[in-house]
């Protein structure tokens, strides 16, 4: 029987300038819809997992479109919200070679950062769930999401329900009172797997020093909640706006295992890309020893650099084929 995973958060709408044009160039936007959490929900889904993604839209036409979304890629949006009426968005300008790309976001007001702990029951919203994901985003946009996010997570954990979190979050989005290093620890201290990196360690759990490795510092993050299981980094080189590497990194309290380097030389879209490696890495974890789930969540991270939008819709066929070394991009016939 397929896993179950489930995610929590917002989904936005994306508007960009066709092509690589700049925003003072556009005349139009496309228009697409993307989340963090829903991002992840959906690679997953195409990878053959059940998802589920669990957010608020608002009452009108814009919130049933995107529900819309949600289900034309294979999610089930029973236990969706509806309320208010306003959508996040967020304008994206894609960068090409030296010229990077720019994101002007307009959430704030927004439905879901509405939402309260009242309007979901996580214990029917997670019966049957394998996984349950949730990301840095989505407590930095409200008092409530945040609370709502606790209370998922906690339920999962009495559930017996896996619980991994991106926590890669940005300082400047928190703006309703409290700080990222008040909320987010006790988040993460009902974990199992944490996706972050070595400056998020350091500056939202004050561990270590500006010169210490990722082992030490993932290490020193399991001594002080030992829930974790397993702390999980995804390192990008940028050589330009369309070539980058990446790698895989995780320590799981007894072995530090780090994956090849990626090398992706022609960047079709960078966006979703942490999300893509976060939904490999699930899919991974569900179905293989450590370093083959490492393998998996990078070769899914690459490939998603080659797909228009926020979503990874490749093929389980087609990151199987790169993780086990096909660079080549040949045709299938």
């Amino acid at each position: 029987m397929a896993k179950k995973v489930i995610t929590f958060g917002e989904v936005m709408m994306r508007l960009s300038p066709p092509g690589y044009e700049k925003f003072s160039q556009a005349s139009s936007f496309e228009l697409v819809y993307g989340g963090g959490e829903a991002n992840v929900a959906i690679s997953c889904a195409y990878l053959g997992m059940k998802a589920a993604h669990i957010t608020r839209f608002p009452d009108n036409a814009l919130g049933k479109a995107a529900a819309q979304f949600l289900r034309k890629h294979w999610l089930s949006t029973e236990h969706v919200i509806y309320g208010d009426d306003m959508i996040g968005k967020y304008f994206l300008e894609k960068g090409a070679v030296h010229r990077p790309s720019e994101v002007i976001y307009e959430r704030e007001g927004s439905a879901f950062s509405l939402i309260e702990p009242a309007m979901v029951n996580w214990e029917e919203v997670l019966k049957d769930a394998d996984w349950f994901h949730w990301t840095g985003i989505t407590p930095a946009i409200s008092d409530g999401a945040a609370q709502c996010c606790l209370d998922a997570i906690k339920t999962a954990n009495k559930m017996g329900i896996t619980v991994s979190g991106d926590i890669n979050s940005r300082s400047n989005m928190w703006k309703y009172g409290k700080t990222m290093q008040e909320v987010i620890p006790l988040l993460v201290e009902h974990c199992d797997v944490v996706i972050t990196s070595s400056r998020g360690i350091r500056d939202m759990f004050g561990i270590g020093e500006p010169d210490d490795k990722f082992q030490f510092l993932a290490k020193k993050l399991i001594d002080v909640y030992p829930n974790i299981k397993k702390v999980v980094k995804k390192t990008r080189r940028t050589i330009s706006a369309s070539h980058h590497q990446i790698q895989g990194k995780l320590w799981n309290g007894k072995k530090y295992i780090k994956t090849d380097m990626l090398n992706i030389t022609h960047i079709i879209d960078r966006v979703g890309t942490g999300d893509a490696f976060a939904a490999g890495l699930i899919y991974g974890l569900l179905h293989f020893e450590d370093e083959q789930a490492m393998d998996f969540a990078s070769a899914a991270c690459a490939l998603k650099h080659t797909v228009p939008g926020d979503v990874n819709t490749v093929s389980l066929e087609n990151v199987q084929n790169l993780m086990e070394g096909d660079t080549s991009g040949a045709i299938n016939r």
